[in-house]
């Protein structure tokens, strides 16, 4: 009988492995993000079968070493926790790289890995990766931004991110006569940062030449409630499963608009990023939150995006329509260590590093959004009074109202 009972549970165990396990064995868990590690074998393919995990919103595949490219395709299927259906196969932009210099470059712990995916409250996921030779320890990396709460809703209260405090050594910029207005940014406090997982201060560098668009790729398929889980769940990805000191970005908008102070060290500062490779050096960024290769960017971000740009280019007197050379900072599969390379004031991330990022679509909006960050700071002319019985657009041309 004790024989009969033990083959039942091994039979039982058997088939119910057969449908993926009801919870995974993670890798490590702990502060929001949850790792799986995908079993090694064929150099060429490695795959994670169905299963249950931890409760997750964003996700993405890192590997042990921050050197090594992904030189193929990562898929990654998530299940949806509300209704339990799964979604269907989405690709992961594989061409991140850890910064050329600075701190996030020497840190302990840090890994290569692909852009995130906001996947939404999801419970499940099925990832498939390929290439001609895959990175060694790869591990998905489960982000739970809001700490497994069942429908989070994050309102952001209006807490408006405000100038640092100078630093030491740091030369404060000299705005320019038509230096456009600070644009309204959320901050770091108010999207929920958790500042106890940023361990060095920030890096400042000489000053700010030009800006930097990207996007976060992933989904346009999310609520703009949901921002500052988004921006969150970027923040622990970049800082605890690529193991960079804070967000990479400088700031982020969301499809409504919204700004979102990025990496801390003050807003108005020349503060080292983690977001081009080469020429992360004398530059700021701001990501779009959503991919921008399929979906066209609407009024909302190109003109958030621009007043951003104008502004932080204004604190230097800097024409964000113009150009500027920089030298690049690393071999990056487009420039070579110290080329000078002439580039726009405010460029796509591919204009740096041999990417798709920001997407067709947005990268195509970069001449009008330059146009708007150039009209940022100039007055506009008032509105005609139509009272006015001498206003000059109620007479014909060659005619006179006095």
């Amino acid at each position: 009988m004790t024989r009969l009972l033990l083959r039942t549970a091994v039979a039982t165990a058997l088939a119910l492995g057969a449908l993926g396990p009801a919870r995974p064995a993670l890798a490590a868990s702990s502060d929001g993000v949850h790792t799986v590690r995908v079993p090694d074998g064929d150099p060429r393919e490695r795959s994670l079968a169905p299963r249950t995990t931890e409760p997750f919103s964003l996700l993405g595949i890192t590997w042990d070493d921050p050197r090594e490219v992904l030189d193929g395709t990562a898929y990654v299927r998530t299940r949806a926790r509300d209704s339990g259906a799964w979604s269907a196969w989405r690709p992961l932009e594989t061409d991140v790289r850890m910064p050329e210099t600075g701190p996030d470059r020497a840190r302990a712990g840090v890994r290569g890995g692909t852009q995130p995916l906001w996947s939404g409250p999801s419970d499940g996921v099925q990832v498939r990766v390929s290439g001609e030779r895959l990175p060694e320890g790869l591990r998905v990396e489960l982000v739970d931004p809001d700490g497994g709460a069942e429908n989070a809703v994050h309102v952001v209260e209006p807490d408006v991110a405000e100038p640092g405090a100078p630093e030491p050594g740091v030369v404060p910029p000299a705005a320019g006569p038509l230096a456009p207005d600070r644009p309204a940014v959320t901050s770091r406090s108010a999207w929920g940062a958790d500042e106890s997982l940023v361990k060095d201060p920030p890096t400042y560098t000489g000053d700010t030449k030009a800006m930097f668009v990207h996007h976060t790729a992933g989904t346009n398929d999310y609520a703009c409630s949901e921002s500052a889980s988004i921006v969150r769940g970027v923040f622990l990805y970049h800082v605890k499963s690529n193991g960079w000191n804070d967000i990479g970005y400088h700031f982020l908008v969301d499809k409504c608009g919204t700004v979102f102070e990025g990496r801390a060290g003050g807003i108005d500062k020349p503060v080292l990023g983690a977001h081009a490779y080469g020429f992360n050096t004398d530059t700021s960024s701001v990501s779009v939150l959503g991919d921008y290769s399929a979906t066209t960017a609407n009024a909302a971000v190109r003109e958030s995006v621009a007043k951003v740009a104008a502004w932080k280019l204004g604190l230097y007197g800097i024409d964000p329509t113009g150009t500027v050379v920089l030298t690049a900072g690393a071999n990056n599969g487009k420039y070579k260590l110290g080329e000078k390379v002439t580039m726009h004031r405010i460029s796509g991330h591919r204009d740096g590093y041999p990417t798709e990022c920001p997407g067709q679509h947005l990268y195509d909006d970069l001449p009008q959004i330059r146009t708007l960050a150039g009209n940022a700071g100039k007055p506009t002319e008032p509105a005609p009074d139509e009272t006015d019985p001498f206003a000059p657009h109620l007479f014909p041309p060659g005619a006179s109202g006095r």
